[in-house]
């Protein structure tokens, strides 16, 4: 491929509902959508990023300026990409901005997949036809709040359950949950909200059979969640701390988690994700992609990968419908009955992009041309 053009467009899209974390609430958010353009095919990435840096250090300016600055002149620099690993492999002397090289290398892919007239599933080399999905629920104000909330997602089919927690807002709505719904799959997600001073907490968690506790301690922090996990029989997850291969690695030989959960954009992109879920399903490490409330196209991408074999935990990337009033692809992503995504079958992502749904959300546009 020769990259003739890239498009980035930052958007700004408001939630159907606002989301909570440990860290924020929010009411929309800002990110960015890369287009490539290659012989009158457009490839296209999610950059998701957020306007504040909480969930991580980049945020929609930082990843604006590595992508004009570093990563669309390494891409301008080659007169052929063979195949998108090789961009993922110049990307690597940038130091960390995993989101922003994400955002490129995925729009390379789906042209990559475009070119070849094949599906990003089968670009990736997954199998499925179809992807289980679960849902996040972010902090609720109230025990009535959360139990609607819960009934909603069962009544829709969703797989698994998983739940916002932060202190103070932890424990009693889990048990809450549990003695209301029974053995529903049910997981909590801390965002890093808690230290090794809430060991007995963690403790008290492992009657409530979770899935998992995701991410529990520091978003950096390796050597502490090895310390939990063996004082507690309920899996840890690590988001935060996996950046890489190397993270994944340096985890599970540490005995640090029992199970991992990729998403694309932390670890720098499809490339990456893929190395990850190899090594995991080497170690017998189940994966499943977490979501970072995306667009349809980040959504996309989100379903190719986790098409792969090791992803044997149902994901969080729910309908388009879940957070926004419109999505900008068409079809929008939906789920059946039961609680699966079904792959589409239409070369690259497997969706359009509703133009006029993009151009509405748009709020910055910057085009670079290759000379």
């Amino acid at each position: 491929m020769r990259i003739e053009k890239i498009v980035v467009r930052k958007l700004k899209m408001d939630y159907r509902f606002p989301f909570e974390t440990s860290f924020a609430r929010t009411t929309d958010r800002e990110f960015l959508i890369i287009e490539a353009y290659s012989e009158g095919l457009v490839g296209y990435g999610e950059c998701v990023v957020s306007a504040d840096p909480y969930y991580s250090e980049e945020t929609v300016g930082t990843a604006s300026h590595i992508i004009e600055e570093f990563l669309v002149p390494l891409v301008f620099s080659k007169d052929q990409i063979p195949h998108p690993d090789d961009i993922n492999k110049d990307f690597s002397r940038i130091r960390r901005n995993n989101m922003a090289k994400s955002a490129i290398e995925g729009a390379l892919w789906d042209l990559y997949a475009k070119k070849k007239n094949i599906t990003l599933t089968e670009a990736v080399g997954g199998k499925k036809s179809k992807i289980e999905v679960g849902v996040s629920i972010g902090i609720q104000e109230s025990l009535e709040e959360l139990f609607a909330q819960v009934q909603d997602s069962l009544d829709k089919g969703f797989n698994k359950i998983k739940m916002k927690i932060k202190p103070g807002k932890d424990i009693e709505m889990l048990r809450a949950v549990r003695e209301k719904f029974g053995d529903i799959p049910l997981m909590a997600d801390a965002n890093s909200a808690y230290t090794l001073d809430d060991i007995d907490l963690f403790k008290e968690m492992d009657s409530l059979n979770l899935m998992m506790i995701e991410q529990p301690l520091a978003h950096d922090d390796i050597i502490k969640h090895a310390t939990l996990q063996k004082a507690i029989t309920t899996p840890i997850c690590l988001d935060e701390s996996i950046h890489s291969l190397e993270d994944a690695q340096n985890a599970i030989e540490l005995g640090s988690c029992k199970i991992i959960n990729i998403k694309i954009g932390r670890v720098g992109g499809i490339s990456e994700a893929i190395k990850i879920h190899d090594y995991c399903k080497e170690k017998n490490i189940p994966v499943w992609c977490g979501g970072m409330l995306e667009s349809g196209v980040g959504r996309a991408h989100n379903i190719a990968i986790t098409t792969l074999e090791n992803f044997t935990i149902p994901g969080d990337t729910a309908p388009s419908s879940r957070y926004w009033h419109k999505d900008i692809i068409t079809p929008e992503v939906v789920m059946d009955e039961e609680g699966y995504i079904h792959v589409p079958e239409q070369a690259g992502i497997g969706f359009d992009i509703d133009q006029e749904a993009l151009d509405k959300v748009t709020v910055d546009i910057k085009t670079y041309t290759n000379k």
